[in-house]
């Protein structure tokens, strides 16, 4: 059973994002903005530059979870395990460099623009998911994959029946901070013609205008609070029963 705090959080974050938001748009509907201000925060802009953030934010996660995952899977293997340490290093500087960094060094490679983006974030964030699913994999008691193997299970049964759904807990616990580094990152978007609301921070910051600035910071905050609260809830989902 989940901890009565969790469940605060799973109801009480919503709400909470909902309310902030709907006080940022009473804002934005009363406050006397210029011209300026009142183009950068209109509604349609302000919807499109949301949606390609969560796009952005989505597909790269989705990235992230098919490439590591089945390859922490594989480095937890007999035989393969040697290889942990220096695949988790390769994967290490792409979070150890700075990401806008990243972000500039691959589009000077690659071209500017979404698909671009969605590898400088997905090489960014693949970390944390790896690490965990790693760490979740090699900490299921030996015990349970020796009496698994007693009952006569193949290897690919008791990958799938017992270390998995034991190591889903801490697997979706590199997976939220991975929506949270996506969510962050993908604020860079706007320097590449990736999109996303970080065109909102950068117009602020070019123009002197705060109105547009913060409003930008705090979407952004808003969407990774949602985003957070979907990770909590896909952890809800998919943990074993009884853990």
């Amino acid at each position: 059973m989940r901890p009565k705090r969790d469940w605060g959080l799973l109801v009480g974050l919503p709400l909470f994002v909902l309310a902030t938001l709907a006080g940022w748009a009473i804002w934005r509907q009363t406050a006397g903005l210029d011209e300026i201000e009142t183009r950068a925060l209109d509604w349609a802009t302000v919807r499109e530059l949301t949606w390609e953030h969560i796009v952005l934010t989505v597909v790269s996660a989705l990235l992230v979870v098919l490439v590591a995952v089945p390859l922490g899977v594989l480095l937890t293997r007999p035989g393969v395990r040697r290889l942990t340490g220096p695949v988790v290093g390769v994967a290490n500087i792409g979070q150890a460099a700075p990401s806008i960094g990243l972000v500039v060094l691959l589009a000077m490679w690659l071209g500017f623009g979404f698909r671009t983006m969605v590898v400088a974030l997905t090489v960014y964030a693949v970390l944390p998911v790896l690490q965990n699913t790693i760490t979740g994999l090699l900490g299921v008691d030996r015990g349970l994959l020796e009496a698994a193997r007693g009952m006569g299970m193949s290897k690919g049964n008791i990958l799938l029946r017992v270390e998995l759904p034991l190591a889903v807990p801490v697997i979706m616990s590199g997976v939220r901070t991975a929506l949270i580094l996506l969510v962050g990152t993908a604020t860079f978007a706007t320097f590449i013609d990736a999109g996303g609301l970080g065109e909102l921070i950068d117009t602020g910051i070019k123009l002197f205008r705060y109105s547009i600035l913060i409003s930008g910071a705090l979407l952004v905050a808003l969407l990774a609070l949602l985003i957070d609260w979907v990770g909590r809830v896909l952890e809800a989902v998919v943990r074993p029963k009884g853990l």
